[in-house]
């Protein structure tokens, strides 16, 4: 198909409101922005782009009306719609959603998608899609695939692109227009009939199959089941063969039917193997991220980091510490000693593992996006002592942000200063430590910041090392987060050495 020219550059005004920033993608017949809110300063908006001929244009303005009326957390809001008819283009303003789709995601995971995480995937989808069905009149979405959803930094699933969305027609025998992405769209859209909750429901079942495939299926075809993934349920296997079928009153007839027959499943509850669901302590809500951030150069931030993510691993299992900052050579050097590589010799990956930390060495948020998606029960983000946007946003949203600043006498206020220049933002989450501090500073501190997370760090030669004084602090910082249990101590430097 050919791709139809925007109508729209840089500083184009849309609406006499919304001012075009940037491109964020185009296909054959749309495009798509990023544009600025001229009532709203500071506000963002994306702007679809689509061409409408006359003869459809009533019928894209009702369907327009019918996705403003829209509310779903799964669901970017639709603010407002404009038309230009001498140009045939149409306009939707909906919600900028920051994050990445479920195609780049699977990238970062060379096709692979960690197996816990593919049901609870399909029961958010199902969750929006038993909200669109059950409308009146429904509403079809008629275009799920990967380059479709939305996954933001949190970790939430948002079906994006409303382009060919309709309301379902009890009168019609077939849709006027045939639209949907061969692979995943169900044969009915293909001419067979008319779209109805069971084509979105095909596609679901084309979407689960491409990711437990590896990106490789998306329709059923004879011998297919052996390149479905070993360790996943083999309960799921008739699920998505049902959702898959050619005639829709062979498949599941509601998102609330699947929704039902997934849960109906041990194998399906979201506890995993050798963790009671009993115990809070352990039954954890997705990844817990520890950031840490450093008052001023050489305060200590990444040695720091390293202890922490080597209690964590000590105390729990499964642990990332992730270098989001490349000021410094720190992990480039620690991978040269792990690797036995010479001097100044990088390794083409990023990742390395010490004694059960797996270390990402100068990664990308992009990156960090996936590493949530993961296995991993905590990722500690190394930030160094920058404050430039991007680090500042992971230091605020992660669920312990960790400040790190000098135990000197002199150099205390550091971390009050920095406090008083970040007052705007909440702070009763935030942690502070003082690697040397004294008891006496760290009183004052408490007393100055009204806060009783502030911890003096005693002497720790060895990050990757246990010591029992540190573990104590580590312990009082963590408290009710992780269980006490204790594991065998680590000794890397003493192997290196």
């Amino acid at each position: 198909m050919m791709k139809q020219p925007s109508q729209l550059e840089f500083g184009s005004i849309v609406g006499e409101r919304y001012r075009i920033v940037r491109t964020l993608g185009s296909g054959g017949m749309s495009h798509v922005f990023m544009a600025e809110d001229l009532k709203l300063p500071g506000k963002q908006w994306a702007v679809k782009e689509s061409v409408a001929g006359p003869q459809v244009m009533k019928l894209v303005r009702t369907e327009a009306e019918m996705l403003i009326s829209l509310s779903h957390p799964r669901l970017p809001r639709i603010v407002d719609f404009f038309e230009h008819p001498r140009s045939g283009a149409v306009y939707l303003v909906m919600d900028y959603i920051e994050g990445i789709t479920l195609e780049a995601y699977m990238k970062g995971y060379q096709g692979y998608i960690p197996q816990e995480q593919i049901v609870p995937f399909a029961l958010q989808v199902l969750d929006v899609l038993d909200y669109l069905h059950t409308r009146q009149p429904p509403v079809i979405y008629r275009d799920l695939k990967p380059t479709n959803i939305m996954l933001t930094p949190e970790m939430e699933f948002i079906l994006i692109d409303f382009g060919i969305a309709r309301s379902y027609k009890a009168e019609l025998d077939q849709d006027t227009v045939k639209l949907g992405t061969v692979g995943f769209a169900a044969p009915e859209q293909y001419g067979a009939g008319q779209t109805d909750a069971r084509s979105d429901l095909y596609s679901l079942g084309a979407l689960l199959l491409y990711l437990c495939t590896g990106g490789k299926y998306s329709e059923w075809t004879a011998g297919v089941e052996g390149y479905i993934r070993g360790e996943l349920p083999r309960q799921l296997i008739p699920v998505i063969r049902k959702l898959l079928r050619q005639h829709p009153e062979e498949r599941f007839q509601s998102a609330g039917e699947v929704i039902g027959e997934l849960r109906h499943s041990a194998d399906f509850q979201p506890a995993q193997q050798g963790i009671s669901v009993n115990d809070a302590s352990m039954d954890y809500a997705g990844t817990r991220v520890v950031a840490v951030l450093g008052v001023s150069a050489g305060s200590g931030a990444t040695h720091t980091a390293i202890a922490v993510s080597h209690y964590l691993a000590r105390r729990s299992r499964s642990v990332a510490l992730v270098e989001l900052h490349s000021t410094t050579k720190a992990f480039a050097r620690l991978q040269e000693v792990v690797e036995g590589t010479s001097v100044g010799q990088s390794s083409s990956s990023r990742r390395f593992e010490v004694d059960g930390v797996h270390y990402w060495r100068q990664t990308s948020r992009a990156d960090v996006i996936s590493l949530l998606g993961g296995s991993y029960r905590f990722i500690v983000l190394d930030l160094g002592s920058g404050q430039d946007n991007e680090r500042l946003e992971e230091f605020l949203r992660a669920d312990y942000p960790l400040v790190v600043g000098s135990g000197a006498e002199w150099r205390v206020q550091d971390i009050a200063g920095l406090a008083r220049s970040l007052q705007r933002h909440p702070q009763h989450k935030w942690n502070y430590c003082l690697p040397l501090a004294t008891s006496e500073a760290v009183r004052r501190l408490r007393k100055e910041l009204d806060h009783d997370k502030v911890f003096a760090l005693p002497f720790h030669s060895d990050p990757f090392e246990r010591d029992d004084e540190v573990d104590q602090v580590l312990d009082e910082l963590f408290r009710g987060v992780i269980p006490d249990t204790r594991k065998k101590r680590f000794g890397f430097l003493k192997r290196q050495r």
